[in-house]
Parts: C-alpha cells; structure tokens; sequence
C-alpha cells in the first residue's frame, strides 16, 4: 500500500484533533505531512512531536519563531512559517495526497480553496468554504480535478446515503428530498421568555457532541444547521425545497435521503466524530476508526420533531438567505461571526444573535460578487457593519 501524505489544517481543533487520532490508527497509509494551528501552540507543538511533520503553520510570526525554535531543540526538522499564504502554499505541496480543510471560520476558505485547485482529495470539515463561496468553490473543485469528500457528519451521513453514482441530478437518482437531522442543541426545550438570559457556558454545553465554543453556539441557536442546508445545496446540487431538517434529540441517525419510492435510507452511528472523518479519509474503502460498535438493545426511544423557527430564528434566516442567493449567504456568515464572538465576549444576548444577523441581510448589498476578491470585501464590510451595532 502506497503512503499517502495529508495535511490536517486547524490540527489543534476537535475535528484536527480527531483526524490526528484516526491517522495515528493507520500510520501504513497516511504520513502527516503538514499541520496548522492558530494559537493553541502547546498543543500544536505536541502534534508535531508525535507525527513529525515536515511543514508547520502558525497564526502569526511570534508564534512561528517560538515553536521552530522548541521544535529544533527537540531535534524535530520541520519548516514553521506562519500567515494565510502559508496555509495556501502547504494546502497545495506535491507530497500532499489529501487535506483535512477543519479551520474554522471564514479564515478557512483561501486554504481549502488552494486545494481545491491544486487537485488534491479535499475532507471538507470547513462548512464555511461553500456557504460563504458555494459557487466559486464548485468551479474550483471542478476545473482543479479535486475529489470533494464531506466530513461534516449529516453532510457525510447524506453522501452514504447517495448512489455511488450520484452525479448531482435529484431527479434521475429517484431522490426526493435531503433531510438533514439536529439535535436541538441545549436549549431545545428552553421556553422562548428564558431564552435571552442563557449564558456562554449553558450555550457551549451541547447535549451529545464535543465541539468548540463558536461551533457550539451556532449549534445552540440553530445557526449551524442553517449552514448546513445551505452546505448541503452546493455538496448535492439540491434547492432549498428539498432540504428539509428534522430534530432528532438523540443523535443517532445522522442524517436521511427520501427516494421516490418511499424508501428512506439513513447513516446511523454513534456521535463520534472519528466516524465520518475515517470514510472520508478510507473512501471508497473502510476502516477502523476506533469508535465502538452501536448497540441497538442499549438505544432508548428515537425521537423527531419539526425545528422552532420562531424560537430559533437562525434557521429560517439561512433558508432565507439561500432562496435569496447572490451574497446572502456570505453575509448572513459574516454577520453571525462577529455576533457570536460578542456574546462570548459577554456583549450581547444570546437573542440578539439572529437579531443582528438579520439587520446585516437587511441592509447589506446582496447581489453576487464577480471574483473572490470582491466577496471578501463583502465579507469584511459585513463585519464592520455588524460591529459598528453592537454596543
């Protein structure tokens, strides 16, 4: 078996994290060949003492210097540098076969964009890349020959769910709808007066995954689930008619596709991340990816309800924003960003959220923007905008 070189940007995240653990599983097929952390340099240092990567990105210079210089001492010969440039440049190396794209945010996109034009295998956990640049990131996967292989796990759910022919056409592969599903997150029961008192910490505590604090948030008011459809139209070429969603508390099965003929067929598992990270890394094959078996005679009840957009407005907002199409979607995410940093900051409510999000979408030029320049000074005047609303 030929060893495969990766790079896992935003190593020292949950899903880099994860990553880093599958591979170390399966050190006869994939050889790490670059990492990227931002700030947790600690833990970045400590990745690269256990998988000995050739290159290391950091956040910003400081950094950089500190760790090639713990690096040296420890006798490890790697390359540090540090900035976007430096991602894009190891997201493209020749020794890299694949990349895990798991930066969050915005900042993700640039990186995941390289690799997609450099043809690599790209595991998109980045859902960002295609709500914030659906179209342009398409074409780049396209006319760079790169495979695109969805780890979000509903998104990863839908794509095992698919034929292994599926090319796109809802129609011709007798499919009638996508169903993404969602845990509700915390407040899934919370009565909607109680709402705008929930602190950072009850808000960061999601019921069954271990996420970050942003990717958290985002879960807890829904947001994450809108960003998902709209992740999921660009993944499967599917109108938002025939996106639905689905709260299922338990979080076991992971999403469904609806065929015509009535069937529907799942991807059930256990909430481990490793799950959809290892089909992605193995596609078209199987591996172990240390997660336990599920065991149905253990499972309780399985549960669904219909999302509360009233309750949660986000969803509907991102729904919205993708039947708009042009900008929306890069603004809705832009808007929701510096939101949800201010209520970890403690500057505003969790309600104010969807508030501040839709006050951007209002007022926000939303038609499309012809270049990747041009949406990226879109998203920045989104920023500002929305930073000039909070107090």
């Amino acid at each position: 078996m030929k060893q495969l070189g990766i790079a896992v940007l935003g190593a020292t995240g949950s899903i880099g994290v994860n990553t880093l653990d599958v591979l170390a599983r399966h050190p006869e097929a994939w050889r790490v060949e670059a990492l990227s952390g931002f700030s947790r340099i600690d833990k970045l240092y400590e990745q690269c003492l256990q998988h000995r990567p050739r290159h290391v990105v950091t956040g910003s210079e400081a950094s950089a210097e500190d760790l090639s210089r713990r690096l040296a001492e420890a006798g490890l010969d790697c390359t540090v540098t540090y900035g976007e440039e430096a991602l894009c440049r190891i997201a493209a190396l020749p020794a890299v076969d694949a990349v895990m794209a798991a930066i969050v945010g915005a900042a993700g996109l640039p990186s995941a964009l390289a690799a997609a034009r450099a043809g690599k295998r790209l595991l998109l956990a980045n859902k960002e890349s295609l709500v914030v640049a659906g179209r342009l990131f398409m074409n780049a996967v396209r006319e760079g020959g790169a495979t695109l292989l969805p780890v979000d796990s509903e998104h990863n759910a839908i794509f095992q769910s698919l034929p292994h022919d599926y090319t796109g056409d809802l129609d011709r592969s007798g499919i009638n709808k996508i169903i993404l599903t969602a845990s509700g997150g915390p407040f899934r029961t919370l009565p909607a007066d109680k709402l705008s008192a929930v602190t950072v910490e009850e808000a960061c505590r999601h019921p069954n995954w271990s996420m970050g604090r942003k990717i958290s948030v985002d879960s807890a008011t829904l947001m994450n689930k809108g960003l998902e459809v709209i992740e999921a139209h660009w993944l499967f070429n599917a109108p938002p008619a025939r996106i639905d969603v689905l709260v299922h508390p338990q979080s076991v099965i992971h999403s469904m596709v609806q065929y015509r003929d009535g069937s529907v067929i799942a991807q059930l598992g256990s909430p481990d991340m490793r799950t959809p990270i290892a089909n992605a890394l193995a596609w078209p094959s199987r591996i172990d990816a240390g997660v336990a078996d599920l065991d149905f005679t253990r499972l309780s009840g399985l549960t669904f309800e219909a999302p509360d957009m009233t309750r949660f407005p986000c969803l509907s907002l991102a729904f919205a924003a993708l039947e708009s199409g042009g900008d929306a979607s890069a603004v809705l995410n832009a808007a929701n960003e510096i939101a949800v940093a201010a209520f970890l900051e403690r500057r505003i409510r969790f309600t104010d959220i969807p508030v501040l999000v839709e006050d951007a979408l209002s007022r926000i030029d939303l038609s499309a923007s012809a270049s990747l320049a041009a949406l990226l000074d879109k998203d920045a005047e989104t920023r500002r905008y929305t930073s000039t609303r909070i107090a």
